[in-house]
């Protein structure tokens, strides 16, 4: 568990940005490492807290004291075997998951909590440069073939473990690469593509056969598939946006963030945007409508493209700056978090919802808004109502609807498969039990976002890799992938 006295005998230090004025020159990743040695020293901080609260933390339950330990001795190579025993691609969450592990630390109720997502990359990148992740091919094939239908993070770790028990595993992507929204949702300079590619040369290596530019329902028919494969797991995300149905919507100018982030992804691949297509920031006022880390992406692609502002509108009031950890602790608690993003020029916005947008000659100059305030009703559920006399409007060359996402697209293959949906209009299917990842219709399967609805990258891991078990179970009557 790392130094008995460790976190009393070092301080905490985490990894560090490039300047705000350098990074925002390009898409690059900007996080300064930490040097080998300091981070065997953050390694030394896990204090033998008895109950090591950062598993219930952590989705997919990193065994995280033990590899803190072997960083703390240098045990690098060990540290990443026991890192891989329950996440199958930490270089990913290692930079963009928002920690929940830090939250859930011990020390963290001192507000100091272990560098767990520092050391977690640390560890996986070492293992890269020195060539210790390999192909793991199964020994033995067992003469199944499962289609898993999406590439995101919950598909990916599907397939991996489904081909590593030996199955013959097709993953099919609608888009032109692998990879899902990692590959064209989150931004470049948050986390750069050459992480998906060589796990998909891994994976292939491994026996996975990836099928990109297919869009089953369209390319590939429900009854084609099912009569195609011996399982099939749905893991396409949640990809239905929420909308802004107010007056002027249909002004040019205004477009989901799905719509907008892609795009720069494609430009930094290499690809050509067509002009009639494209969508940029580039000396305009920016609205990014959700206060969320969407909203925050498009934050910090419209300044890198040259915004002339950016405001960032939120309809939640303002957190806490601090939360109460005695309430609080060790579960994610809702206090003030500043992302880079936003901290490299956007103002940002409370308890503001939009009325309506104003043009000319059809395209969107203006957005009118109106504060709001949240109270509690008699039953004790918070009520919104806006605040009499407090319109106002801003500046809009473009706004970016950043609001989150209500489900997955029905149309097309869930419809005509014919699965059932729970009330918020997920794929209906439970995680535990024998019907564990099932759905409603025979050998068809449901994980990540389009089960549990839009989630973090960490649990989307966790439940590719609770979904591949449990398909292994349906094939085979018992399986030996881990949980």
């Amino acid at each position: 568990m790392g130094k008995p006295t460790g976190f009393l005998e070092y301080p905490r230090h985490d990894r560090g940005y490039k300047p705000v004025e350098e990074r925002i020159r390009n898409f690059d990743e900007f996080v300064i490492p930490l040097p080998e040695q300091e981070l065997q020293i953050q390694g030394a901080r896990c204090m033998d807290c008895g109950i090591p609260f950062c598993h219930q933390g952590c989705p997919v339950n990193n065994i995280i004291p033990d590899w803190n330990d072997l960083v703390w001795k240098g045990r690098w190579e060990r540290a990443i075997k026991v890192l891989h025993s329950t996440n199958n691609f930490p270089e990913f969450t290692g930079r963009i998951c928002p920690a929940p592990c830090q939250e859930a630390c011990t020390l963290n109720l001192q507000d100091q909590p272990v560098t767990i997502k520092t050391i977690e990359c640390a560890i996986v990148d070492k293992a890269w440069e020195n060539g210790w992740i390999k192909p793991q091919p199964a020994e033995h094939p067992s003469g199944r073939k499962v289609a898993v239908v999406g590439s995101g993070p919950a598909g990916l770790a599907c397939a991996q473990q489904l081909a590593r028990a030996g199955h013959a595993v097709t993953l099919f992507e609608k888009n032109d690469r692998i990879g899902g929204l990692l590959r064209y949702g989150i931004p470049d300079f948050k986390m750069n593509k050459r992480h998906i590619d060589r796990r998909i040369e891994q994976m292939q290596a491994e026996g996975v056969t990836f099928r990109p530019n297919t869009h089953v329902g369209v390319d590939i028919s429900a009854a084609e598939l099912l009569g195609s494969f011996d399982a099939v797991a749905l893991t396409g995300g949640s990809e239905q946006p929420r909308d802004l149905p107010v007056p002027g919507r249909e002004l040019e100018g205004i477009y989901f963030a799905m719509q907008f982030l892609p795009q720069q992804n494609r430009r930094n691949a290499g690809d050509e945007v067509p002009a009639d297509v494209a969508i940029t920031a580039t000396g305009k006022h920016v609205i990014v409508i959700g206060g969320g880390d969407t909203g925050s992406d498009c934050i910090g692609t419209s300044i890198r493209q040259g915004a002339k502002s950016v405001t960032q509108l939120e309809i939640l009031p303002r957190p806490p700056e601090k939360e109460n950890k005695e309430l609080t602790w060790p579960d994610w608690p809702n206090k003030l978090r500043t992302s880079t993003s936003q901290e490299e020029g956007a103002r940002r916005e409370w308890c503001v919802a939009t009325k309506a947008f104003l043009g000319e000659n059809g395209k969107v100059r203006r957005i009118r808004c109106v504060r709001v305030e949240w109270n509690r009703d008699q039953q004790g559920a918070w009520q919104m109502s806006e605040i009499e006399g407090s319109e106002f409007e801003l500046e809009a060359d473009l706004v970016l609807l950043a609001m989150g996402f209500v489900h997955p697209v029905h149309d097309g293959l869930l419809n005509d498969l014919g699965v059932a949906y729970d009330e918020r209009g997920n794929v209906r299917g439970d995680t535990e039990g024998e019907k564990a990842y099932h759905t409603s219709v025979d050998k068809v399967f449901a994980a990540g976002d389009m089960r549990r609805g839009q989630s973090l990258v960490v649990w989307a891991i966790r439940e590719g890799r609770q979904c591949a078990r449990a398909i292994d179970e349906y094939l085979m009557g018992s399986s030996l992938l881990p949980r």
